[in-house]
């Protein structure tokens, strides 16, 4: 990559190499396959080759999607430069969808003595050629070397994105320390550095970072994700930064997926394209969480459990996502970048949970994913409790009470809450029930509840006190527990006991059905829970559990709660839906969220300074 990136007559890296990276990713296989006398050092960045040795670039992080940058970017030139020494086989391979794969490049080829070598590729760009993914592969002749590669084009960007990095923290202060240090280092040596920045907004007012260019600490009230997020959009701005990427205080990400992202949105022809980052979840490295997910009625992750090992999944994920979004289509905040003009509305003061889907589905962006740009993140199963239950069923109804594209009539709402609070009678999570049905309330409440408790200090107090059956305890390393259920029961058992709501309508049921124990990636499916009546749930690492039992009292108590706020909800869904559309515009206005944060007394002192 040149320093002056889209200089006249000059070559531009679209996207280069990524590698393995201990603390990130070392899963080989999503990056590189090689077979025979191949040393693969991540670290140095380099592969080292005997004769024989193959290495495929075939691999989610480093193929090039190229009908992707067709579609959004009207590529006119492309080449591929490698840089080494030494004497290859060298193939270029286009693997369109549903289609025959070409290699488009078969050759010798030797490394000249500056040690770099260009192939040009403008004939797939030609029409009539059917655009696919491309990937290269190297057979080494003898020994030779490989320590760079990248995908370029002769092509001018459109623009120059000065893009702001809005991370939000909240007592995290070892965490966001690492991000700060990694985006640093990275930013010292990229091209990026005159085009990029790092705003951390500290909702726990408590992290402490020695002065560095480029990154800016502010101090902020705990307004949740929302708040933070929200504050660091308004700090991107008042820098004049063009775009504003949010990324989580960990930034579990390559670096150079910042790379990436801002060629996108450089060569992007629609000015409204903003970029979502995949999730993966750290237990499982090769795993898609979500590549992009849609909205409606529920959150549904797109190619969740798509095996990234796989060629075949992994190609068929990625011509999917090279095809334009519907329109339910937002991205996570654990990494979404957009341009700034175009968020008309801010986010919707949930605290967290829901904020980045009414953000996505409010403003006209045109989102895309990128392969490679990821997040590792802990599981959402981890993380969930009577509060995330609570939070996430608060916003799926609010969204639909707010926004006209998702609107489903009263009955389509309340199906929504009906479907999480029959999630979780079988599993007798009755603490959760109670979340529920409180966050039904709250939400026949108005949009000023919203507002009035944009902290939501006290509904956190609530919930946490009403948490006791729930809440983790410390597992001693010789405390017996229940034999663990691998499987779900045969289906037979399963309808059995769905017709008595898993022994809520069969009398003496605590001391009939069975005491098991479910691991950490099956405590939240509904289908290992048919004929318990006690279920011990374990977290991953096995350090902690909690015990939850059948309770007729518990369960009909929450039932008839439910039954009288769906009556109350039914009722008053038409006031309901009327105010919240009519506040969503001011409440998600760049003057309410500046009074909200106190952002233009802030200015004013930071001015005064």
């Amino acid at each position: 990559m040149t320093k002056d990136v889209g200089a006249a007559g000059s070559a531009t890296a679209l996207q280069s190499l990524m590698w393995p990276e201990f603390g990130i990713c070392t899963e080989r296989d999503l990056y590189l396959r090689a077979q025979g006398p191949v040393a693969v050092s991540p670290e140095q960045r380099e592969l080292r080759f005997a004769a024989g040795g193959h290495v495929s670039f075939g691999s989610w992080f480093n193929l090039f999607n190229l009908e992707k940058w067709q579609r959004e970017c009207g590529l006119q030139s492309l080449q591929l430069q490698l840089e080494g020494e030494g004497a290859f086989e060298l193939s270029v391979v286009l693997a369109p969808r549903g289609r025959s794969w070409d290699r488009v490049v078969s050759r010798y080829a030797e490394f000249p003595a500056d040690g770099r070598l260009e192939i040009s590729l403008d004939q797939i760009l030609q029409p009539g050629v059917m655009p696919g993914v491309l990937f290269f592969e190297l057979r080494a002749l003898g020994a030779g070397r490989l320590t760079g590669a990248s995908w370029q084009t002769l092509d001018a960007p459109r623009r120059a994105p000065q893009l702001a990095l809005a991370v939000t923290t909240f007592k995290r202060e070892a965490a966001v320390a690492r991000t700060v240090e990694r985006f640093c280092a990275f930013r010292e040596s990229s091209w990026m550095k005159p085009h990029v920045q790092m705003i951390v907004t500290d909702n726990g007012q408590s992290v402490e970072l020695a002065p560095h260019p480029g990154v800016t600490l502010v101090p902020n009230e705990n307004l949740g994700g929302a708040g933070g997020f929200t504050r660091g959009l308004l700090e991107a701005r008042a820098r004049g930064a063009s775009h504003c990427l949010f990324m989580d205080d960990d930034a579990s990400i390559h670096m150079e997926s910042l790379e990436r992202t801002w060629m996108m949105l450089a060569y992007a022809r629609d000015p409204r394209t903003a970029v979502a980052g995949a999730m993966i979840s750290e237990q499982h490295r090769w795993a898609i969480w979500e590549n992009g997910a849609r909205f409606f009625t529920r959150c549904q992750p797109l190619h969740m459990g798509t095996d990234l090992r796989d060629m075949g999944q992994m190609l068929a994920m990625e011509h999917e996502a090279a095809q334009s979004v519907p329109e339910d289509f937002y991205g996570g905040w654990w990494y979404f970048a957009f341009p700034v003009e175009q968020a008309e509305h801010l986010a919707f003061p949930f605290f967290v949970r829901g904020d980045d889907v009414s953000f996505s589905l409010a403003n006209d962006f045109n989102i895309l994913t990128l392969n490679g740009v990821v997040s590792f993140q802990e599981s959402f199963t981890e993380k969930e409790s009577p509060q995330t239950w609570y939070l996430d069923l608060r916003s799926h109804m609010a969204h639909h009470l707010s926004l006209p594209q998702l609107e489903v009539g009263p009955r389509g709402v309340l199906k929504i809450a009906a479907w999480f609070f029959l999630r979780n009678l079988p599993r007798m999570h009755y603490d959760t029930l109670a979340a529920i049905n409180l966050a039904v309330e709250d939400v026949m409440k108005g949009p000023e509840f919203f507002d009035e408790h944009a902290d939501m200090a006290g509904r956190r107090a609530d919930i946490k006190a009403l948490t006791t059956a729930e809440a983790w305890q410390d597992l001693h390393p010789r405390q017996a527990l229940p034999p663990v259920r691998r499987h779900p029961p045969a289906a037979w058992k399963r309808h059995l006991m769905k017709l008595s709501l898993n022994g809520l309508l069969i009398p003496g049921y605590a001391r009939l059905g069975c005491k098991i124990t479910l691991e950490a990636q099956h405590r939240s499916h509904i289908g290992y829970a048919w004929g318990a009546a006690e279920i011990t749930c374990l977290n991953a690492e096995r350090t902690k559990f909690y015990t939850v039992r059948h309770s007729k009292a518990a369960a009909w108590r929450e039932l008839k709660r439910f039954a009288k706020n769906a009556r109350a909800f039914l009722k008053d869904y038409d006031r309901l839906s009327a105010a919240y559309r009519s506040r969503y515009g001011q409440l998600t206005s760049e003057a309410y969220w500046q009074d909200k944060l106190g952002f233009a007394a802030s200015q004013e002192r930071q001015a005064a300074e």
